[in-house]
C-alpha cells in the first residue's frame, strides 16, 4: 500500500459528491471540483464548474504548481465520505458469522476468548490484523475504533499495521483482570495499566501528534474489570485526555451481573446502574465510546448526555446474539451522539454499509412495537455512518463530509449501469446494484445502501492518501 500511495501531489477531484448536510438531509454536488493539498486537506470547493476552469483559474488562485493530479471518474460514479466504524474487535475477525445459538456471556467463553488468546502468536496476529485492515478499507472504512487483545505486544503490532496501511484507527489494548479464564486475562490491575501505558508510549513514538493512529483506553466491560482497575483506568483517562471505549447495557443478563458485582454501597455510586459504575470511576467523559446501550434507562441517558459520552449502535451483532434493539431515535432526541459499529464478530460483516441498513431495519422493528417515530431514514443512517461516527470518535469537523478545512477521507463509488441489452459495459464490474438510467440520485443512493458491498467501492483515500483500489 505504500507503493500505491506514491508521491503526494496537490489533487483536483471532479465530479459528483454526496455527503450529509444534516441528520436528515444528503447534499448532492454535481459538476463540482474539490481541491485537496499535499497534506490531504480540502482547501477549496468549487460548485457547478467545468474541469478546465477549475484547473486554469482556481489552481492559479491557490498558488499551486500546474503539475497537479486529477481524479475525474466516469459519469454515474460518485464520491462519498469514508465510513467510520465506531466499534469493532479486530482480533475476532476470523470468527465472523460464528456465534451459534449462544448469548453474550456464553459466546465470549466458547468462541471469543480462545481466539483472542491465540493472537499472542505474533505471526498469527499479523496474518489476522493485516487481513482485517485490508477488508475494512475495501468496504470504505477510513476510520475504526478497534479492540485488539489483552496482549500488549500484538496490540502494538496492530497499531503499526494500521499506520503502515494508512487507515485512521483508535487502537485499544483490552483490559480485564477478572471474570475470564486464567489463560486469558491481565495478571493484575497493575500489569493491565502498565501494558496500556506501553501502548500509549509506542503510539506517541510513532507520531507525537497521533494524527492517524491513537491509543484508546479499553476496559472490556465492567464485569471483567476489578474496581481498582476501573479506578486506575479512569485516572489514566483523566491524566492523558485519551478516548475511552467499552461496552454498556448489551443484554439484560449482563446488566443484572453488573448490579450484583458493583453494589452502590461498595462503589459509592448514585445507584446500581451500569452507567453509574463507569461514572463513579471516571470513565464517562466527552471522549467515551459506549457500545450498544440497548437497555439504558431515562436516568442513565441523562447522565451520559451530561458527561458528553457517545453511543456506538451495533445492530448486526445485537440481532445476531439476540441482545435487543437499541432505540436510536430516542437517544438522538435526548441529545446523545450516536455512530455505527460493525462489532465483529458478534456482527457478521466488516461493512459499515451493512450496519447502516441493519440500523434502518432494526429501527422499523422498534417502530412496530408502537413507536412509529422510531423509524430511521436512508439519509439518517448514512449520517450516522459518517458525520455521526466522526463525532463519536472525536473527529467532528475533521472528517465525514466534503467541506473546506476537512481531511480528504473519501471513497469513490461505482454502480452497475445496465445497457440496452440488459448487460453491462465492458469497463463496468458486475455487482449487486443495478442502475437502469431512470433512477433519481436519491434512488441510486437508496439502492446502494440496501444492496451495495465492497464491489462498489472502487477507491479509498485517507487524509489524501490512496489506500485502496478495487482490483
Amino acid at each position: 500500500m505504500d507503493k500505491m500511495a506514491g508521491e503526494r501531489k496537490n489533487t483536483v477531484f471532479y465530479g459528483t459528491f454526496i455527503h450529509s448536510k444534516s441528520l436528515d438531509e444528503l447534499e448532492y454536488l454535481h459538476n463540482t471540483a474539490v481541491f485537496v493539498d499535499k497534506e490531504g486537506k480540502i482547501v477549496a470547493v468549487e460548485r457547478e464548474c467545468d474541469l478546465t476552469t477549475a484547473l486554469t483559474i482556481k489552481v492559479s488562485e491557490l498558488g499551486w504548481n500546474p503539475d497537479v493530479a486529477i481524479e475525474a471518474p466516469r459519469e454515474g460514479q460518485f464520491f462519498f465520505p469514508g465510513l467510520i466504524d465506531t466499534h469493532i474487535h479486530a482480533s475476532q475477525y476470523p470468527n465472523v458469522g460464528i456465534f451459534g445459538k449462544s448469548t453474550l456471556l456464553d459466546w465470549l467463553n466458547k468462541y471469543t476468548f480462545p481466539l483472542e488468546a491465540s493472537l499472542n502468536d505474533l505471526d498469527k496476529a499479523r496474518k489476522v490484523y493485516t487481513r482485517v485492515i485490508r477488508k475494512t478499507l475495501s468496504h470504505g472504512t477510513t476510520c475504526a475504533a478497534y479492540y485488539a487483545t489483552v496482549d500488549d505486544l500484538s496490540t502494538v503490532l496492530f497499531a503499526d499495521l494500521c499506520a503502515k496501511a494508512g487507515q485512521r484507527a483508535l487502537v485499544g489494548k483490552v483490559c480485564m483482570d477478572q471474570m475470564a479464564p486464567d489463560w486469558y486475562r491481565d495478571e493484575s490491575w497493575e500489569e493491565s495499566i502498565a501494558a496500556t501505558k506501553r501502548l500509549i508510549s509506542h503510539v506517541e513514538s510513532m507520531d507525537s501528534e497521533m494524527r492517524l493512529v491513537r491509543p484508546v483506553i479499553t476496559p472490556r466491560f465492567a464485569p471483567s474489570c476489578s474496581k481498582r482497575l476501573l479506578k486506575e483506568l479512569g485516572n489514566l483517562a483523566r491524566e492523558t485526555g485519551l478516548p475511552v471505549q467499552t461496552h454498556i447495557s448489551e443484554n439484560k443478563g449482563e446488566i443484572e451481573l453488573v448490579r450484583k458485582m458493583f453494589p452502590k454501597e461498595e462503589t459509592g455510586a448514585r445507584d446500581d446502574s451500569y452507567t453509574a459504575v463507569y461514572d463513579v470511576y471516571g470513565l464517562l467523559t466527552d471522549k467515551t465510546i459506549l457500545a450498544h446501550g440497548i437497555h439504558l434507562s431515562e436516568e442513565e441517558v441523562e447522565v451520559i448526555k451530561q458527561r458528553g459520552s457517545k453511543i456506538s449502535h451495533c445492530p448486526c451483532s445485537n440481532s445476531s446474539i439476540t441482545s435487543g434493539e437499541a432505540r436510536v431515535r430516542w437517544l438522538l432526541e435526548k441529545g446523545v451522539g450516536v455512530g455505527l459499529g460493525t462489532d465483529m464478530s458478534g456482527g457478521y460483516s466488516p461493512s459499515v454499509l451493512e450496519a447502516a441498513r441493519s440500523a434502518l431495519l432494526v429501527s422499523r422493528h422498534v417502530a412496530m412495537k408502537g413507536d412509529d417515530n422510531a423509524k430511521l431514514s436512508v439519509e439518517e443512517v448514512l449520517y450516522l455512518a459518517t458525520r455521526g461516527g466522526a463525532e463519536v470518535v472525536g473527529l467532528e469537523g475533521k472528517v465525514g463530509a466534503f467541506e473546506v478545512g476537512m481531511d480528504w477521507d473519501a471513497q469513490l463509488i461505482g454502480l452497475c449501469e445496465v445497457d440496452d441489452k440488459g448487460g453491462v459495459a465492458e469497463e463496468e464490474e458486475e455487482g449487486n446494484v443495478d442502475i437502469f438510467g431512470w433512477e433519481s440520485w436519491e434512488e441510486k443512493v437508496a439502492k446502494w445502501l440496501f444492496n451495495g458491498d465492497d464491489r462498489n467501492t472502487r477507491k479509498v483515500w485517507v487524509k489524501g492518501r490512496l489506500v485502496h483500489v478495487r482490483k
